[in-house]
């Protein structure tokens, strides 16, 4: 059984870091792709970085990339948040999945997510 675990999500001022983890167990991170995405509520879930695990590429949304790393250590993907705004608030999830392209990853399983709250 796949089980994928979101944490360290919190609240932090604007300017401020956060690193939130993605935990996956009974499904090894090799030659995969793990994406995370965030929603606010009334609107669209968002995909803002994707990485392949096989070959370590990585893939970033325009508003994040520059201030937010993704990263992994053996079966947890980590992304560091750094120059947080309040527009970075939301609900932050991760999800894997065996194949994709760019920033789309076929997700499969999912986590249920760590809320971000950026105060001005």
């Amino acid at each position: 059984q796949v089980k994928v675990v979101e944490s360290g999500g919190g609240s932090v001022q604007a300017g401020g870091s956060l690193r939130v983890s993605c935990a996956v167990f009974g499904y090894t991170l090799s030659s995969n792709c793990v994406g995370w995405f965030r929603q606010v509520p009334g609107k669209a879930r968002e995909g803002i970085s994707t990485l392949y695990t096989g070959g370590g590429s990585t893939y970033y949304i325009d508003s994040v990339k520059g201030r937010f790393t993704i990263s992994q250590d053996k079966n947890t993907v980590y992304l560091q948040m750094n120059s947080l705004k309040s527009e970075d608030t939301a609900m932050y999830s991760c999800a894997v999945g065996d194949y994709g392209t760019g920033m789309n990853c076929a997700t499969k399983y999912w986590g249920q997510g760590t809320q971000v709250t950026v105060s001005s």
